[in-house]
């Protein structure tokens, strides 16, 4: 069975690390790892399928900017004939704290225009989400929510964006192998703090 696991972002290098792009960062890691080799356009994206457990996983970059996404996810949802329970959708978060990675089925969009875009094409927000948390705006911040997701991260932010984007790959993996109440079960724990005493 192939489910679809679609990063959300802006194509053209001037987004390329910017941190509404957290979404395709992750399906690249993802093709990468899963060595695909080859990308096509279909459906308004950049699509490499490839073999992972006993399936198939679609990932997929739309390449229709961000606010007309839902169109590209509609049109490969049909092509690839996947329920709504197996598509998989990897965004930047504001309401997650910077650094931290979330899994969650379905909620609204929380002003997030491509997942507004991809709940109105849908019908249903009932979809597995991805979520990779930047954090809002600091204390002090000049501009809007807008500006600041088309920004490229700080330089804090790059230092551990590696590892972030590791952790979503790995969330997206735990969903297609073992479902997604296990995959929020591990995911979405808290890591103490660093300096927390250890137990025992």
């Amino acid at each position: 069975m192939t489910s679809l696991v679609v990063g959300l972002g802006n194509p053209g290098s001037e987004y390329e690390h910017t941190r509404h792009n957290a979404g395709f960062l992750t399906i690249d890691l993802l093709a990468d790892d899963l060595r695909a080799s080859y990308w096509k356009d279909q459906g308004g994206a950049k699509v490499a399928v490839v073999r992972f457990g006993d399936g198939e996983l679609a990932l997929a970059k739309p390449q229709t900017f961000m606010n007309l996404s839902g169109g590209s996810v509609k049109k490969l949802v049909e092509r690839y004939a996947v329920p709504i329970q197996r598509l998989i959708i990897v965004h930047d978060d504001l309401d997650v704290p910077a650094g931290e990675v979330r899994v969650k089925r379905g909620g609204g969009h929380a002003g997030h225009n491509g997942l507004r875009s991809t709940i109105e094409r849908l019908g249903s927000p009932d979809f597995l989400r991805v979520r990779i948390g930047i954090g809002r705006p600091p204390p002090g911040y000049r501009g809007d929510v807008a500006d600041y997701v088309l920004q490229d991260f700080d330089a804090s932010e790059k230092a551990e964006l590696p590892a972030v984007i590791v952790r979503a790959l790995g969330a997206v993996k735990k969903v297609v192998t073992d479902g997604a109440q296990a995959a929020m079960n591990v995911v979405n724990q808290k890591a103490p703090p660093r300096n927390a005493p250890k137990k025992g």
